[in-house]
């Protein structure tokens, strides 16, 4: 019988760092924006959130999100828990409470198994369970790559949508995951990750952010969103230019993974993490002499990455204690917002 091939070798690019560039995805959405919506829309795509959210009645809002990529790990069970946690995540970032999953499902039936499909479907089905959550359907292809994920839906009382675009000046910014999970996946994709690391890539990529719903309860935080494929100066522009203000970020303040600082001075990092930075790159600005591998984590695509929380001082306390509460120990104060004529990402 013929051994089938890695996951991974099936995939040109693995989970968040396959995502379109940011430059040529902001060129393919060049005016999208201007097309009508219904005044029931509360979120669309003007701001690049990571929803859409439409307002049922008044109490209650429609999340509607999807997510799905290739192969970031070898193992089919794992792979599928990391997809579908990864696209819950946006429901939670949105400050809601997922409801239900669509499956979306593309593999080369010529190169795996059923049975190898099937551990896929079944590391997802094992995420939705633990959310709380049926997967209610879906559509499947035969595809070239292999390429799994999901629709995602929750509700959220109109009045608490966290959008990315509502940072104020003065807001601390919280991080709940530490950052890595890319330059994890580049040593892994050339088996220069060990056992341990891999656990750790694991438990941070199928970690639920489960707080989401919690901060949107706090009247003192005014912007969420979580960090994924375009990495954490990507993301934080993204709060930057929805709020007209400059976010700064404490470099020596933001948590990473166990090794991962180690793994990218030895030049595991993925294509996307220079990709990222040709794409926002003119808008970021860095201290003298920041080293490449910062560089490189600073872009860094995380996949099923930590929720980035714009909060008022006041608040912060809180907004920990909400992380601790779900498990997140290393969730950390990383930057601030400041008022600013245009829109930047300051590292400091």
């Amino acid at each position: 019988m013929n051994q089938e091939p890695r996951l991974t070798s099936l995939s040109h690019g693995g989970g968040c760092g396959c995502k379109i560039a940011p430059g040529v995805l902001s060129e393919i959405l060049k005016g999208t924006a201007a097309l009508p919506v219904p005044a029931a829309l509360l979120v669309g795509i003007e701001t690049a959130d990571d929803a859409a959210v439409y307002q049922l009645n008044d109490e209650q809002a429609l999340i509607a999100t999807t997510d799905f990529f290739m192969p970031i790990v070898d193992d089919p069970h794992d792979f599928g828990r990391i997809a579908a946690t990864n696209a819950i995540s946006d429901v939670y970032a949105m400050g809601g409470r997922p409801i239900l999953a669509l499956a979306l499902v593309g593999m080369p039936i010529d190169l795996l198994s059923p049975q190898t499909i099937g551990r896929v479907l079944e590391g997802g089905a094992s995420i939705c369970r633990e959310a709380g959550i049926p997967i209610a359907g879906g559509h499947t292809i035969d595809s070239v790559e292999a390429i799994y994920g999901l629709v995602a839906l929750g509700l959220v009382h109109p009045k608490r949508v966290k959008r990315n675009a509502d940072a104020r000046p003065g807001d601390l910014l919280v991080l709940g995951k530490p950052l890595g999970v890319g330059v994890m996946s580049a040593a892994l994709k050339k088996e220069r990750l060990g056992a341990d690391g891999y656990a750790r890539m694991i438990a941070s990529t199928t970690k639920l952010n489960t707080p989401g719903p919690d901060l949107a309860a706090l009247d003192g935080v005014h912007a969420l969103t979580d960090v994924t494929g375009f990495g954490l100066a990507g993301h934080a522009l993204e709060l930057a230019r929805g709020a007209r203000c400059a976010v700064h970020i404490d470099w020596a303040r933001v948590p990473l993974l166990d090794g991962v600082r180690e793994l990218a001075t030895h030049g595991f990092v993925t294509g996307a993490s220079g990709r990222n930075w040709s794409g926002y790159g003119a808008d970021v600005r860095l201290p003298d002499r920041f080293a490449d591998e910062d560089r490189a984590l600073l872009t860094d695509p995380q996949t099923s990455g930590g929720l980035l929380v714009s909060c008022e001082p006041a608040a912060l306390d809180a907004v920990l204690a909400v992380f601790r509460r779900h498990g997140f120990e290393r969730a950390a104060v990383v930057g601030e917002v400041r008022a600013a004529p245009a829109a930047s990402v300051v590292v400091g």
